[in-house]
């Protein structure tokens, strides 16, 4: 089997393609970029059990960010093969994994969320300015 370097940048891409392609709105799609930009920090600092309760947590205040946290956990999900990471059981499913378990996914988190950071900055061009 011959590793594809590009396994962790198409479904990033097209994740963040999509979502900037259906929003018109240049207050959320600027929120969706700071999001992006901001994931690999946030996860470094606090893990992806809390990535995860932060998604529900922001769910009515800020739902622009939300949907990049969706897609950040659907793209972990399709490329780990773990089931129940994108949908509600996710935070169960985040603590009823084993140690080594856990801290491999951490790490492939970190990879995508890289590429979540470098792909906001190619697909959002557009949107300037800092946070919001």
């Amino acid at each position: 089997m011959t590793f594809d370097p590009r396994t962790l940048a198409k479904p990033v891409y097209s994740a963040l393609s999509t979502l900037s392609g259906t929003t018109r709105d240049d207050s959320k799609r600027k929120e969706q970029k700071n999001q992006a930009v901001e994931l690999y920090t946030y996860l470094s600092t606090w893990g992806l059990i809390r990535l995860k309760a932060e998604e529900k947590a922001l769910q009515s205040s800020k739902p622009e960010k939300v949907k990049v946290i969706q897609e950040f956990f659907d793209c972990l999900q399709a490329i780990s093969g773990y089931q129940n990471l994108s949908n509600a059981q996710g935070l169960d499913t985040l603590t009823k994994l084993s140690v080594e378990d856990y801290l491999g996914l951490t790490g492939l988190g970190l990879a995508i969320a890289q590429e979540f950071s470098f792909w906001a900055t190619a697909i959002y061009h557009d949107v300037t300015g800092g946070d919001s």
